[in-house]
């Protein structure tokens, strides 16, 4: 990553930093953009360049790319759902690494009408990254249709796993939840 990447990635992330700070003091709805640039250190605008919408700010992260990335690592031998699951988990792992953070994010799109919304265009987002990821420009409909159905499936089944998670504080093993769930699911440990 060069210089100006990298500062363009601190920037981002101290912007969604103190947004996420804000709005769990707060509150979402009472909390403006203005106040996320001023906290932030920046102007509105430049919240605007790295943050389209409000939403944004509690909702982007990089997990579609690292998803489709890690899927592709995968031995292509391996079933459909199983290559998913191991690809949300250790992605979910990766990401999840500052745990306040990301329970504060998780409680945010929780309690938040307009971030539950939108969450559910982020899943969508990820199932469509790992659909491409997994058929590879393929144009075969049952192919598509396959990989589409496993996504849509273990993303489902994460996101239940994640709510437990975040009810209960982030203290139960989030692996071990993961594995729990997809058992539970699918009828053997992944």
């Amino acid at each position: 990553m060069n210089l100006r990447a990298r500062r363009r990635s601190e920037t981002r992330h101290t912007i969604q930093r103190q947004a996420i700070r804000l709005f769990m003091d707060r509150g979402y709805d009472a909390t403006t953009v203005n106040d996320v640039a001023e906290a932030a250190g920046v102007s509105a605008m430049t919240v605007y360049r790295h943050f389209a919408t409000k939403e944004d700010l509690v909702l982007y992260d990089e997990f579609d790319q690292q998803a489709a990335a890690t899927v592709t690592e995968l031995p292509a031998d391996e079933p459909l759902v199983v290559r998913i699951a191991r690809t949300l988990t250790k992605t979910y792992e990766d990401a999840i690494a500052d745990k306040e953070f990301h329970l504060a994010r998780l409680r945010l799109m929780i309690a938040t009408e307009a971030l539950r919304a939108r969450h559910l265009d982020s899943q969508y987002a990820t199932q469509e990254a790992l659909v491409a990821a997994l058929t590879g420009g393929s144009e075969d409909p049952a192919t598509e249709f396959q990989a589409r159905a496993a996504a849509s499936a273990c993303l489902g089944v994460a996101h239940i796993a994640l709510l437990r998670w975040a009810a209960e504080d982030g203290e139960p093993d989030l692996r071990t939840l993961f594995e729990e769930a997809f058992t539970a699911t699918f009828g053997h440990p992944l």
